[in-house]
Parts: C-alpha cells; structure tokens; sequence
C-alpha cells in the first residue's frame, strides 16, 4: 500500500484493478470468431443494400429505339449505359463506331455482326473508334449492352 494513500483508497484501486481483469475478454475460439465475422457482415451488407441498384425482369420502360427496335435502360452513369435491346425478327442497326469499348452478351436468340454470328450466351466487344459493321437479327434477340450512350441516328 501506498504510505501516500488511505485504506480506502487502496481499496479503490485494488478493485478497479480486479474489475478492470475481469473485464479484460478473452479472445473467442476460431469457429466462434468466424461465426461473429459472418454474422456482422451479413448485417453490414444487408444495412448496405439501398445504395446497390437492382432492376427487376418486369420494371423499367421499353423505349422504341428504330424500326424492330426497342431499348430499355437499366442504368446510366458518367456518359457510360446499361442496356437491354430488343430486335425484332429482321431488325438492323447499321456500321457505326464506338467513342469507348461496348460489351455485348446475347441474351436470346442470335445476332449476325457481319458475317459472324452470335448466339445466346455469346459475347461481343465493340472496340472503341473501330469502324463496327452492321447488326442484324434474322430471328430476334434480346440483348445486353455495356458502352456509351447510344446515338438515336444509329436505328433511323
């Protein structure tokens, strides 16, 4: 004991101390630890899904974009869109080029770019200021777009 302090005073701290031990945890095993980990980011990720942006099959606005044509906007940011087009069976864009890369992926039904066709599930990149030969869809396609804001002069 402190000669300085009182019997009290020692008390105090000795308590403090003792209390201050208990307190001190002891770190959880690591099956427990993984458990907490899981469950605080699953809240944290939950409490963070209004800032992610999702577009149900049946919302948004079909917009007719050209003759067999038509475009539905899923999210458009900074000059750059996601888009989903629709061509009708027939339906044709003409060559035309890109101010960035566009990435296509068939969704249904088939393409033909030039010569190439592309069917469901099949990928595209347009490349940027390469000359883009026209598309066409002798059956019909559903398709999704990755580029910049699309011309309207593109499908008149």
């Amino acid at each position: 004991m402190d000669t300085d302090s009182t019997p009290d005073e020692a008390l105090e701290a000795d308590l403090v101390g003792l209390l201050g031990a208990a307190l001190d945890p002891e770190p959880p095993d690591a099956r427990t630890g993984q458990r907490i980990k899981r469950r605080l980011l699953r809240r944290i990720a939950d409490d963070q899904m209004a800032r992610h942006l999702t577009v149900g099959a049946d919302a948004g606005e079909w917009q007719p974009f050209g003759a067999g044509l038509h475009l539905k906007v899923l999210h458009e940011a900074a000059g750059i869109m996601s888009y989903l087009v629709r061509l009708e069976p027939g339906a044709e864009l003409p060559a035309h080029r890109h101010p960035v890369d566009e990435e296509c992926v068939v969704l249904a039904g088939a393409l033909r770019i030039g010569e190439l066709r592309v069917g469901a599930g099949g990928f595209h990149l347009g490349r940027k200021d390469v000359l883009h030969a026209s598309i066409r869809s002798e059956e019909g396609a559903l398709i999704f777009l990755r580029g910049a804001v699309p011309e309207r002069s593109l499908a008149l």
